[in-house]
C-alpha cells in the first residue's frame, strides 16, 4: 500500500514557475514509478512525467518537455514536479500517482495509487 500526498498548487500569472511535492509513504517505494498527471473538466486525464524510483529514468510528455522537471528525493520520500514557464493551458488539478508497472504508466496512463490532486491556476 502506498499513500501518496500533494502539495504546492495555486494561482500563478503565465511565465511564472511554480514546484509541486507529492509525499510517498508505504513500503517498498524503491520498487515503484511515480508519476504526475492532469486533467481538466471534460476532458481525459494527461500523463505529464514519471520517475522510476530506484532508477532514476524519467519520462516527460512532449507538452511538458523542457518546461517541466520531475526528481525525487530519497530521503524525504517524495516526488517533486518543477513546472517553468507556466502557460494558461497548464491549468488542471495535477495527481500523483504511482505503480510498480512504469511503462505502463508512460504509455498507457496506469497509476495503483493516487494522491487527491492539487489546482494549478494559471493565468494569462
Amino acid at each position: 500500500q502506498v499513500q501518496l500526498v500533494e502539495s504546492g498548487g495555486g494561482l500563478v500569472q503565465a511565465g511564472d514557475s511554480l514546484r509541486l511535492s507529492c509525499a510517498a509513504s508505504g513500503r517498498t517505494l524503491g520498487t515503484y514509478t511515480f508519476g504526475w498527471f492532469r486533467q481538466t473538466p471534460g476532458k481525459e486525464r494527461e500523463f505529464v512525467a514519471a520517475i522510476n524510483w530506484s532508477g532514476g529514468s524519467t519520462n516527460y510528455a512532449d507538452s511538458v518537455k523542457d518546461r517541466f522537471t520531475i526528481s525525487g528525493d530519497n530521503a524525504k520520500n517524495t516526488v517533486f514536479l518543477q513546472m517553468n514557464s507556466l502557460k494558461p493551458e497548464d491549468t488542471a488539478v495535477y495527481y500523483c500517482a504511482a505503480t510498480p508497472w512504469g511503462e505502463q504508466m508512460v504509455h498507457g496512463g496506469r497509476g495503483d495509487y493516487w494522491g487527491r490532486g492539487t489546482r494549478v491556476t494559471v493565468s494569462s
